[in-house]
């Protein structure tokens, strides 16, 4: 199968890694939706909570936003001088699944990991373009590309920067991922190529979620040894018994380092259903920026309590909700329309924003 080929061996033996996404950033990447069918009558709704995410990151860091050629002249006007706008084919607007996952290494050298993308087990086609965005970026940055031997969404793992990475059985372990991998197949595709030493596996992501169940729409890691992990009291709601099952393991677990794990509860919004798909899967998909948080809100109770926790987690941040609820129609909120680029590769970076 060729799990470990010689450039894996090449990323290892230089340090490279998957920083933390709290760590220091050259800019966040995001994608404008094209996709018309991907909001179910949401379209211009979902526009609006996307370019309103962008001009809240634009506070703290450069945005660069992708766009395909058909929506240039609409991206541009619709986030205007908060971002630089870069023409690339995409067929949807999830950069966190389908773009490049950046590794870093001990000498702060820059590379891409290339994960396939089958278009969350190929329930959203076309996909192709998507699938090409890692290399895109690859060849405008000038970043060496790594290609791992395996079908992977960003959105699906999270790492603490410090060896360990957590994720889920539901997504991961899906055959309509990687049916020919074993769950010690992936996890040695996860250490060679991210440079983590130990994979936690919780057992489920949101309840009957389209995607099956993506990390960040339950959990984050919010430093070492810490994680936010959904919760809900509501009996009714099916994600009740999913979030004390996850709970009950992740208090089992240690990490890369041998320690237990902190666990910060995070409530859920109401259960809220757009054809049959729940619109706000969690507070957890959040962006980590620099020198601020920026958090999906819903109009939901509990929005004030999300954004004080994530205020008393990052203290020396500024947090700043953003209506979210129509980006949850498609499928995901902030962290899944989003992508850090890390302090790295700052001058990586500037060669496409001219710089």
């Amino acid at each position: 199968m060729g799990i470990r080929p010689e450039f894996a061996e090449h990323l290892e033996k230089n340090g490279f890694s998957m920083p933390p996404e709290w760590g220091p950033h050259a800019g966040c990447l995001v994608s404008w939706p094209c996709k018309e069918d991907t909001w179910c009558g949401y379209f211009g709704e979902a526009k609006k909570a996307y370019s309103d995410t962008v001009r809240a990151i634009s506070q703290f860091e450069p945005v660069i936003v992708l766009s395909d050629p058909s929506t240039v002249k609409e991206a541009q006007e619709r986030v205007g001088e908060s971002a630089h706008i870069l023409e690339v084919p995409l067929d949807d607007a999830w950069i966190r699944d389908n773009g490049p996952i950046f590794v870093t290494s001990q000498n702060e050298d820059t590379s891409i990991v290339h994960f396939g993308f089958n278009g969350w087990g190929g329930r959203f086609p076309p996909f192709d373009r998507d699938a090409k965005v890692p290399e895109v970026l690859s060849e405008m940055m000038g970043l060496r590309r790594y290609v791992a031997p395996m079908v992977l969404e960003g959105g699906a793992i999270c790492v603490d920067g410090e060896g360990t990475l957590l994720t889920t059985e539901s997504c991961l372990l899906n055959p309509n991922r990687n049916p020919g991998l074993s769950r010690k197949d992936i996890e040695d595709v996860l250490t060679s190529y991210l440079g983590v030493r130990k994979v936690l596996w919780l057992k489920q992501g949101i309840y009957k979620s389209m995607i099956d169940g993506h990390i960040d729409g339950v959990a984050a890691f919010v430093r070492p040894s810490t994680v936010v992990l959904a919760s809900t009291d509501d009996e009714h709601d099916p994600n009740c018994e999913v979030m004390r099952t996850n709970k009950a393991l992740l208090e089992t677990m240690t990490d890369a380092r041998g320690r237990s794990m902190e666990i910060v509860d995070f409530p859920m919004p109401r259960r809220r259903d757009v054809d049959g798909n729940r619109i706000a899967p969690c507070y957890t998909n959040f962006y980590v920026a620099k020198g601020g948080v920026v958090a999906p809100t819903f109009g939901d109770e509990n929005d004030k309590v999300a954004l004080d926790i994530l205020r008393g987690l990052f203290p020396d941040y500024e947090v700043v909700g953003v209506r979210s609820e129509f980006i949850g129609v498609g499928g995901g909120e902030i962290h899944c329309i989003t992508q850090q680029v890390p302090k790295a590769a700052d001058c990586a970076l500037g060669l496409i924003l001219g710089q």
